[in-house]
């Protein structure tokens, strides 16, 4: 499923610290970052993930970016959504 997180941003020099490789990297093995989306004025964020459970991927994200931002989720409706990054192939 693809997953997206909007972060509103409360402590612009916090998230703005936050390594997104490091962030992608020690993610769950279960989440892929697809998409990173910043606000021009580092007031928000809107982040794109595949992952294969929500609750996983914001027990992570909720914990890495703990007092720098709020965050909310919701599991995209794929059948409904344009220009969804197309999923990684599963290793098999």
């Amino acid at each position: 499923m693809h997953v997206v997180v909007h972060h509103r941003i409360t402590d612009r020099v916090k998230f703005g610290a936050i390594d997104a490789q490091d962030l992608a990297g020690n993610a769950p093995k279960s989440a892929r970052p697809c998409q990173y989306l910043p606000a021009r004025d580092a007031s928000a964020a809107h982040c794109v993930w595949e992952a294969e459970s929500l609750d996983e991927l914001r027990d992570y994200l909720d914990k890495a970016t703990g007092g720098c931002c709020h965050n909310t989720y919701f599991e995209v409706a794929s059948e409904s959504a344009i220009g969804l990054p197309e999923s990684a192939p599963s290793a098999t």
